[in-house]
C-alpha cells in the first residue's frame, strides 16, 4: 500500500552533558529510529523497507532483522502469519553511513525503574552506591515513587510518543500486536547515559525470561529481555555505537523465585507502592487489577513468604480464591500447552513457590491451593532448592556479581 499514512514519532531526553557531539547524537538517534521503526512497520509487515537518512553495514541489518524477528514472535503467532526468519524484510538505505566516534567516560549507574518488584529489588541492591540516577520513560505515579522510596535524588524522564495515526490504523483493522519494548528501551537508555554522563546501564531482567511461551518452539513475549538479546546488544553497541557505556541486567544470575523471595524480605518499604500489572497501568491510577496473569504470577511468587494478611493488603483480595482464575493459574504452572503471555516466571518457580506455601499453610487451603494439592501437589520439587540458584550466564562484573550474591547467600 503506497502512502498509506506518514508518522511523527517523538522522543525527548532531559541532559546534562555540556559538551554534546551533535553528529554522534545523530548516529545514536538513527539507531533509535530502526527499532522504533518497528511500531509501525507491523502494520502491513511490508517485505520492503527504505530508509533514506541513513546507511547500516551487513552486519548492522543482520543484528536488526534478527531482533524484528525474535522480537516480534508473539506477534507472528497471535496473527497467525506464515513468515520466513530470512527473507521476510528487506532494507533498502538511500542515504549515508555515520562513522562519527567519541572518546567517552562516564561515571555512575542508570538504572531501568519499572515500577515493579524487580526493578525495587535492584534499587535496594544499589542502595549503598554513589551516584545514582533512575530513568523512567513516560513516567507514572508509581514509578516515580519507587524512585523516591529508593532514595534516588536524579530521575531522568524521558517521554516517548506514538503518532496516533498507528491507532487509527489499528481500529481499520491492520496488523496490531506486542513488539520487543525492552529493545526500545536498550536504544532510549543508551542516548540517555551518553547525555548525562553515566558509565553503566542498568536493567532488572531476570534468569527466567529466557524461557518460551510456546512449549517446544521459541517464541518469546520477553525475547528483548532474554540473555540472547543482552548480549547481542552488547556487541552491537560496544561495535557500533562506541565504548563506555555499559548495558547489562543485575539480576540476570537470579530466577523470578529468588527476586520474589528478595522482595518479600528485603524490600518491605515498597509494598504500598510498587505495582506490576499491565492491565492496571493502562488506569488512571496504576491498579493491581486481579484478574490478570500478571496478577496472579506475583502474588503465586509471593506467597511463601508473604500468604496471606499481606497479600490481601496489597493486591485488595484473595486471588487464590478467585475460581475464574483456574485456567490461567494452569497456565502459569505448565499445565497447558501455552505460558501465558507475560512477563512472568518459569514453570518450575511457580510449582516450586505454591508447593513451598501449601506446605507452609495453616488452616483450610483457598480455592487454587487446594486444587493444586489435589492434582499436582508434589513435595519432590523442593529438592531443586531454587534459593541458591544463580545463573553463570550473566554479564556482571566481579563487583556486581558480589552484590548480587549477597542478597541469596544466606538463605535458607
Amino acid at each position: 500500500i503506497l502512502n498509506l499514512r506518514e508518522f511523527i514519532h517523538k522522543v525527548e531526553f532531559p541532559y546534562t552533558c555540556s559538551d554534546i557531539n551533535k553528529k554522534y547524537l545523530e548516529k545514536l538517534v538513527f539507531n533509535l529510529g530502526m527499532i522504533e521503526l518497528i511500531n509501525y512497520w507491523k502494520a502491513t509487515i511490508s517485505p520492503k523497507v527504505i530508509v533514506k537518512c541513513g546507511l547500516l553495514d551487513d552486519e548492522q541489518i543482520n543484528f536488526f532483522k534478527k531482533l524484528y524477528y525474535k522480537g516480534l514472535g508473539e506477534f507472528i503467532y497471535r496473527n497467525q502469519l506464515s513468515i520466513n526468519k530470512d527473507s521476510f524484510i528487506s532494507f533498502i538505505f538511500e542515504g549515508e553511513k555515520n562513522e562519527e566516534t567519541i572518546a567517552y567516560s562516564g561515571n555512575g549507574n542508570l538504572i531501568g525503574v519499572g515500577g515493579g518488584k524487580d526493578s525495587c529489588v535492584s534499587l535496594e541492591i544499589l542502595s549503598g552506591e554513589k551516584n545514582n540516577s533512575c530513568f523512567i520513560v513516560n513516567p507514572k505515579e508509581v514509578n516515580l515513587e519507587c524512585a523516591k522510596v529508593a532514595g534516588c535524588n536524579e530521575v531522568i524522564k524521558i517521554s516517548r510518543q506514538l503518532d496516533e495515526g498507528i491507532l487509527e490504523l489499528n481500529n481499520r483493522g491492520f496488523l496490531n500486536g506486542h513488539i520487543p519494548f525492552s529493545s526500545v528501551l536498550a536504544f532510549i537508555s543508551f542516548i540517555a547515559a551518553y547525555l548525562n554522563n553515566k558509565e553503566n546501564i542498568i536493567l532488572s531482567n531476570e534468569a527466567s525470561a529466557n524461557e518460551a511461551n510456546i512449549i517446544g518452539t521459541d517464541t518469546n513475549h520477553q525475547y528483548s529481555k532474554s540473555y540472547e538479546f543482552e548480549k547481542d546488544f552488547q556487541e552491537y553497541s560496544q561495535k557500533h555505537l562506541g565504548k563506555g557505556i555499559n548495558y547489562f541486567s543485575l539480576l540476570r544470575g537470579l530466577s523470578e523465585y529468588q527476586i520474589g523471595m528478595i522482595f518479600a524480605k528485603k524490600c518491605q518499604k515498597y509494598f504500598s507502592v510498587f505495582k506490576s500489572c499491565n492491565v492496571g497501568s493502562k488506569e488512571k491510577t496504576w491498579i493491581w487489577c486481579g484478574h490478570c496473569a500478571k496478577c496472579l504470577f506475583v502474588y503465586s511468587l509471593l506467597s511463601p513468604h508473604l500468604y496471606p494478611k499481606q497479600l490481601i493488603e496489597i493486591f485488595g483480595s484473595d486471588l487464590f480464591e478467585n475460581k475464574e482464575l483456574l485456567t490461567t493459574f494452569k497456565e502459569l504452572l505448565g499445565k497447558e500447552n501455552i505460558k501465558p503471555f507475560d512477563c512472568v516466571g518459569t514453570f518450575e518457580e511457580i510449582n516450586y513457590a505454591i508447593t513451598k506455601t501449601i506446605k507452609n499453610y495453616d488452616g483450610t487451603l483457598p480455592y487454587l491451593l487446594q486444587y493444586y494439592k489435589d492434582n499436582y501437589y508434589n513435595e519432590s520439587i523442593l529438592d531443586l532448592d531454587l534459593e541458591h540458584y544463580y545463573n553463570n550466564d550473566n554479564s556482571l562484573t566481579e563487583y556486581f556479581d558480589i552484590l548480587v550474591r549477597g542478597y541469596i547467600q544466606n538463605e535458607r
